[in-house]
């Protein structure tokens, strides 16, 4: 049940757990380990949070709406928690009250699912791994496959630094306020070396975007501009969707 009479806010995406099997399976899932530093993305009531400090060695947690951190600072079960007034994505890893690497979990605002990833892969040096709530539908197109429909522009640029896995599906049952939508726990693990450098990013992300413009297009007709080499052209069929590449022929593309 919930804990407060919180005002739910719409433009913060809150939805808070209530089903307390659904919260022992996220920590099996999650499977924290003694001396673990882990961050949480947006606690909410804390529900999660009550559960996973006993296990880990450090937790710190990130919540944007001040009605929750001052009900969280409260708790006086809580009290070993770091909590964190702020948006996550301005909130740099590294200056965090507690020690990187970390592991990073939450049931993040749908609405900034995109932007949370690309901060993650920005600050890719400070994580081990991640799980994160998200809605069913970007959970499919993360872990889309090639020729798929739900492969597409998010798949190669997430797909370029890290490894995807949709753990399981949520019913919206689940929550207060009840969704429309259901959801997944998705993993993310890095690649042991992203399959684009840094040095090539800029340009890989302007491709990548430019090929799903039109994506039932061949990408001879959407990539012209790019200036890409006869010996590229020479070893990649352009005569091709862009659904049927590899991230790794997009990231070739973008030499």
């Amino acid at each position: 049940m919930k804990k407060t009479d919180h005002p739910f806010r719409k433009k913060w995406g809150q939805n808070f757990l209530t089903d307390t099997n659904l919260l022992r399976k996220i920590i099996r899932t999650i499977d924290p380990k003694r001396g673990d530093s882990v961050l949480e993305v947006g606690p909410g009531e804390g529900s999660l949070t009550e559960r996973l400090l006993p296990l880990v060695k450090h937790l710190a947690a990130i919540e944007i709406d001040p009605k929750l951190i001052d009900y969280l600072n409260n708790r006086d079960d809580l009290k070993e928690c770091h909590f964190i007034h702020g948006d996550v994505l301005r909130q740099e890893l590294n200056e965090l009250p507690i020690p990187t690497p970390l592991n990073v979990i939450g049931n993040i605002p749908y609405n900034i699912t995109s932007p949370i990833l690309f901060w993650l892969i920005e600050q890719r040096s400070y994580w081990n791994e991640a799980y994160f709530m998200v809605q069913k539908e970007m959970a499919d197109r993360l872990t889309g496959d090639v020729g798929t429909k739900a492969y597409g522009r998010l798949t190669v640029m997430i797909g370029a630094f890290l490894k995807v896995e949709t753990c399981f599906t949520i019913p919206p049952e689940v929550f207060i306020p009840k969704p429309k939508i259901n959801s997944a726990i998705i993993k993310l693990v890095k690649h042991n070396e992203p399959i684009v450098s840094n040095e090539l990013f800029s340009r890989f992300e302007k491709l990548v975007a430019a090929a799903f413009s039109q994506r039932r297009k061949m990408i001879r007709n959407t990539l012209t501009g790019f200036g890409i080499s006869e010996e590229i052209k020479a070893k990649i069929d352009f005569t091709r969707r862009p659904e049927t590449l590899t991230i790794e022929e997009f990231a070739y593309l973008s030499k």
